[in-house]
């Protein structure tokens, strides 16, 4: 794992008792599932509306988690209601704390290669929650905002769904906070997510 990730989750360790005993009794819900699992491949999809800031920063930090964690097995994935594009502002999040980010080619929804190490990465584009690419049965589905969670009654496949909604930093995109804003946000899905890893 490259030096600054490695610390900036070493960092966000210490920091668990930020997390409110409500937050924990959520979050524990995926630790819960894993464990369920008992070794064998465990399925995480992130799900929100548009599949470009918040989903992908639960994708990310699920797969950086299971690494600083040593836990095996583990597939994150990220999906929506609708397809879109991987936002440039959450890009530029990750790109700020040490992630090397190589996107290609496609101007309307390029992929993003989010390496987090020597041969250690993820990738992400904006997908619906029937793409090809994704398990159709045995995951949890796990809802970072609230339109998804309202607008998704019934996710087929999904052995269980998971409301772990967080403050859409789009609200910020254009003002003189967006920076900011951004790495709030993609801290607090780093947090709680080593928390959730932690527990295993």
């Amino acid at each position: 794992m490259y030096k600054p990730i490695k610390k900036y989750c070493q960092n966000l360790t210490t920091n668990f008792d930020e997390i409110t005993e409500d937050r924990k009794q959520i979050l524990n819900k995926i630790t819960s599932y894993i464990k369920q699992k008992d070794g064998n491949q465990t399925n995480l999809i992130y799900v929100c509306t548009h599949n470009s800031r918040r989903s992908h920063f639960g994708q990310i930090w699920a797969t950086v988690a299971a690494d600083f964690y040593n836990i095996q097995n583990i597939k994150s994935y990220s999906a929506g209601t609708e397809q879109t594009a991987s936002h440039p502002n959450a890009i530029a999040a990750l790109s700020r704390i040490g992630f090397n980010i190589e996107s290609s080619k496609e101007k309307q929804n390029p992929k993003y290669v989010v390496n987090f190490g020597e041969n250690k990465s993820t990738t992400c584009f904006s997908k619906t929650i029937d793409h090809k690419t994704l398990p159709q049965q045995n995951f949890a589905a796990i809802m970072t905002c609230d339109e998804a969670e309202q607008n998704c009654p019934f996710l087929p496949g999904a052995e269980t769904r998971i409301a772990t909604t967080y403050q859409d930093p789009k609200t910020f995109d254009g003002t003189p906070q967006e920076a900011e804003k951004y790495d709030e946000r993609c801290k607090q899905i780093a947090l709680e997510t080593l928390y959730v890893f932690s527990q295993l």
